[in-house]
């Protein structure tokens, strides 16, 4: 118990230094007008209060992440405690902060437009490509696992609630963003703080020894799949999801002061990283040993895991509600999914969003894509979401690094977790079954040289330019 609250304890720490360092080198203007206050359009762009915006970002970058990704890391042992704590600080919290702060200050683009603004058309294009590839994936991940645990729930058959959620996503990423968004997520906040602090108060009541193993030498994983990479692609969502970048724009077009950043930002990844410690927490200390939640795992994914825990560490009633819990963060990361693929088409092709035809002309055709992408064994689509998650998050470092680099600012906040991401893509890609299948050894040496390329390349040719910095900030 001492080391998780030590865990917890350091995140925290985390925020109120190395968030408040970042902070600094960026140099925020507080009495710079947001986006929100220069392009309120009543649909997207609107001021909201900090709390709400708050509660929305966590939600937004919240999904089955933080929940799912932490189980399927407990089988790597404790090891991936480390992981969350270290990746989080100085990895998705920098990375989150950046995607959002530099949207506000280019008057709340999507993420692809910030990339293409500080690294040119090439990149602006294959962001755009990349982007809505991923945040389809993760829209349809976010069907499919929320619709199963419902089903384990109430015994519906699985394609009717695929479709209500459908059907929900729809309303929700067509209408403006107070209606719907902006009121339920004050309650979804409160179900999910409900379910994070009752899942762990529940292990310690019913007397489980808290983290029984803490030899961070071994890797546990039943299948003996090697820590790296698979560790670092695999759980993503708390330690550093390229995914959130996807999302911080949506809130950068609601925030009402650049002072506000940090806590939105950095402060929900932050969070985020606090519920992916108690999930994996659970995967560590609720079974006998690795290979029994493996078991389980295998008969319905993480999804079993999830239900059994709540249940047994509830009760039926708080079960429900912890459940229920659980299927509100992937619903409410599933619809601001959708809602970003469609802004990001929007500006792609210069299409005013204030009236609904307009948004109904990007989210009809959308809407139909997903739903083919449904029908795809979700293990095939959690594989490639892994790997292509992190290769975005990778893409907005260096794109942050590149920022720094060229406002004359302490750029190694940036391009060092952008070159260590680097070796972890290269290597998955290289090694894995969806990429090259190459031998482990070979792979990660080659993975490690690309990193340290890309990092000299970096150095050498990123040189202090404003004209970049003006295009983000003064188009």
């Amino acid at each position: 118990m001492l080391f998780f609250l030590t865990c917890v304890g350091l995140l925290i720490l985390g925020y109120l230094t190395y968030g408040v360092l970042v902070e600094k080198i960026f140099v925020i203007e507080p009495g710079r007008p947001t986006p929100c206050m220069i392009k309120e359009d009543g649909v997207d762009y609107m001021a909201m209060p900090t709390w709400k915006v708050f509660f929305i970002q966590l939600l937004d970058i919240a999904g089955l992440g933080p929940i799912f990704g932490p189980i399927l890391g407990a089988l790597y042992g404790p090891s991936a405690l480390l992981w969350i704590v270290i990746g989080c600080i100085f990895g998705g919290a920098v990375h989150d902060y950046f995607s959002g702060m530099l949207s506000v200050r280019g008057g709340g683009k999507s993420i692809p437009e910030i990339v293409g603004d500080i690294m040119g058309m090439p990149a602006r294009q294959i962001m755009r490509v990349f982007s809505v590839v991923l945040l389809l994936l993760v829209g349809v991940v976010f069907i499919l696992g929320p619709a199963k645990l419902l089903s384990s729930l109430t015994g519906v058959n699985v394609q009717i609630l695929v479709a209500c959620i459908f059907f929900y996503y729809f309303i929700a990423t067509i209408l403006p963003i107070d209606k719907v968004i902006g009121r339920l997520y004050p309650f979804f906040g409160a179900l999910l703080i409900f379910m994070t602090v009752g899942i762990m108060v529940g292990l310690v009541y019913h007397g489980y020894e808290i983290l029984p193993n803490l030899d961070f030498t071994t890797n546990t994983h039943p299948g003996d799949k090697p820590i790296w990479p698979l560790l670092f692609i695999t759980l993503s969502c708390g330690a550093i999801s390229g995914f959130h970048s996807t999302q911080s724009p949506l809130m950068a077009r609601c925030i009402k002061n650049e002072n506000n950043g940090r806590q939105v930002f950095y402060g929900s990844m932050i969070m985020e990283g606090i519920i992916a410690l108690v999930w994996t927490t659970v995967g560590l200390s609720f079974y006998a040993g690795p290979e029994a939640m493996s078991a389980v795992i295998a008969s319905g994914s993480p999804a079993a895991v999830v239900n059994e825990a709540c249940n047994t560490l509830l009760g039926p009633v708080g079960g429900f509600l912890a459940i229920v819990g659980v299927v509100i963060l992937p619903i409410s990361s599933g619809d601001t999914a959708f809602r970003s693929t469609r802004l990001i088409i929007a500006e792609t092709f210069k299409m005013d969003q204030t009236k609904t035809v307009k948004r109904l002309l990007i989210a009809i055709p959308l809407f139909a894509v997903a739903f083919l992408i449904t029908q795809i064994d979700f293990n095939i689509i959690w594989r490639y979401f892994g790997w292509s998650n992190q290769m975005l998050s990778m893409m907005v470092l260096w794109c942050a690094a590149i920022y720094l680099a060229k406002s004359g600012k302490f750029h190694w906040i940036c391009s060092l977790p952008a070159a260590f991401m680097t070796a972890v893509v290269v290597a998955f890609i290289l090694q894995a079954k969806i990429g090259l299948n190459l031998p482990g050894t070979p792979s990660n040496i080659a993975s490690v040289v690309v990193a340290i390329a890309t990092l000299a390349f970096f150095l050498y040719k990123v040189k202090p330019d404003s004209s970049a910095i003006d295009r983000l900030e003064h188009e």
